[in-house]
């Protein structure tokens, strides 16, 4: 009988959560949900150091916004708990002295100062990778080289230690990633990496091993970062004799520079100009604000779908995809392997596909809360009909109000360049006529029967109507450009538009 599929998103408080991390608990969710699993999420917290108030919260608010929340975290604990590793911190232990007494650690008893002792005569040895390892380590003090009794008298005295992993000398490990296929690693290249510190924190190695199994995880999904860390934590679930129950692993292909020349970074997103973050963060030490996505403008459902795109397809040539759908389109095999370049353009695009596709009347609650802002009320179905408008117009939903700030509030400024241009004798006729027909028209102001009584009027007055039109944008908007003209006057009302224009002619000197 197979397992319940059991994922896990294992972040670390030390800052905002990083797009990378994003992803990666997409993925996570999308796996889970396809396969009719579990997502958990488990805080990696035994770097105490390294610890920034305000990042756990941040993770939660991050994923609820995304409407990715797990099924089980520290705020939704379920039977596995808890869901923060340094509340795990005496279990540990006793798995780390497991491996010593199975032959498979070893307490090692090195200073900061011999440790580098040990690394430069690696260096001067013109050793490339100077390291603990299965040869170094019978020179150092620890446990496999001191006698019994002296190691017994140390740990008594409480002197202290680390507990280090014994990698055997000759043996070829294996792997089968989901993504990359079958890797493989000889452990003479691997160092006895530290599974626990001398502050009895577990280190990354032992502790996610330790959770993992106990949690029952059954797929680990995590970024390219720690694939040469994963023969090692092969070897531990040997060393505990869980061999049976090892989770597959599958690691993601890195996010790029939009140049594709190394890993996206904080860096590259303030120098170009754009979010590495889902929401806005503002460092408790520093005070730096760096900006978010959510903020930005991007709404939770265009943001998602930009992001499973980045380094997964679903093999056909469709781009617009809803969670649901996501979800029903997933398969590990589909992601590639090969890193992924960053392209906001990509990220802008999915933004305008998702709002302009939304309801009218959702669309006017955005343009209605923008306006009460600036003090401006708009009735509700004013609203849908301006956004029905302007919204093939809008990437973000602050444009809204940008793009219709003019039919909202009259212009007391005219574009001087267009004045310059079209505001001439015939432009101020039409414009006088067309004022004065306004105030007697008496049917329905539609923008079919705004533009006709427009055509009318040019026609009384011998004008060529398209010579003029843009003047007639002018006088109304103060903009020589925008949406259709006439459904603008249809929204304006015939008085509304009779009052602009001669607030123009008031205004406006004639150019020729």
């Amino acid at each position: 009988m197979s397992r319940e599929v059991r994922v896990r998103f294992a972040p670390s408080p030390t800052g905002p959560l990083h797009i990378g991390g994003v992803r990666t608990a997409l993925y996570n969710y999308l796996f889970a949900k396809k396969m009719g699993g579990k997502f958990l999420l488990r805080i990696e917290d035994t770097d105490q150091g390294r610890f920034v108030p305000g990042a756990e919260d941040y993770i939660k608010e991050s994923l609820e916004w995304l409407g990715i929340a797990p099924e089980e975290s520290p705020w939704k604990p379920g039977n596995v708990g808890p869901y923060r590793q340094s509340e795990r911190k005496e279990m540990y232990k006793q798995y780390a002295l497991d491996l010593i007494e199975k032959g498979h650690a070893y307490y090692a008893f090195d200073t900061a100062e011999e440790l580098e002792a040990m690394r430069e005569r690696l260096t001067a040895a013109r050793v490339v990778q100077p390291q603990y390892n299965g040869i170094t380590r019978t020179q150092m003090k620890n446990s496999l080289t001191l006698p019994a009794e002296e190691v017994k008298a140390r740990l008594e005295s409480g002197d202290p230690y680390v507990i280090r992993v014994k990698i055997p000398l000759k043996e070829e490990v294996r792997l089968n990633d989901l993504i990359r296929g079958w890797v493989m690693v000889h452990s003479s290249t691997l160092d006895d990496k530290v599974l626990m510190k001398s502050d009895g924190m577990p280190t990354y190695h032992l502790a996610n091993i330790v959770d993992d199994h106990l949690m029952g995880i059954t797929h680990v999904i995590r970024g390219e970062e720690w694939l040469p860390s994963a023969p090692l934590h092969v070897l531990l679930y040997k060393f505990f004799g869980w061999e049976s129950t090892m989770p597959q692993f599958a690691h993601l292909p890195l996010l790029l520079k939009p140049d594709g020349n190394g890993k996206l970074s904080k860096r590259d997103g303030d120098k170009l100009g754009f979010p590495v973050f889902p929401l806005n963060w503002t460092d408790p030490v520093t005070g730096e604000n760096s900006p978010g996505f959510r903020e930005q403008g991007y709404l939770p459902d265009a943001f998602l779908n930009f992001l499973a795109f980045l380094g997964w397809n679903p093999g056909d040539d469709r781009e617009i995809f809803s969670l649901e759908e996501l979800v029903e389109a997933f398969t590990i095999d589909r992601i590639g392997k090969s890193g992924t370049k960053f392209d906001i353009a990509k990220a802008r695009w999915f933004n305008e596909q998702y709002l302009r596709s939304k309801p009218s009347e959702e669309l006017g609650n955005f343009l209605t809360a923008f306006a009460k802002a600036e003090g401006v009320d708009i009735p509700a179905e004013k609203a849908t009909a301006i956004v029905n408008l302007v919204k093939d117009r809008v990437t973000f939903p602050a444009e809204l109000w940008k793009e219709s700030r003019f039919i909202l509030i009259a212009p007391s400024e005219f574009d001087s360049e267009v004045a310059a241009k079209k505001w001439n004798t015939d432009a101020v006729n039409l414009l006088g006529s067309y004022a004065v027909a306004l105030d007697g028209f008496t049917g329905t102001f539609d923008a079919v029967s705004a533009k006709s009584l427009l055509e009318s009027t040019a026609e009384a007055e011998g004008i060529k109507l398209g010579k003029v039109m843009q003047a007639v944008r002018l006088a109304v908007t103060g903009m020589g450009g925008g949406p259709d003209l006439m459904e603008v006057f249809a929204i304006l009302g015939s008085q509304e538009v009779a009052k602009r224009i001669r607030f123009a002619l008031d205004q406006l000197p004639i150019v020729g």
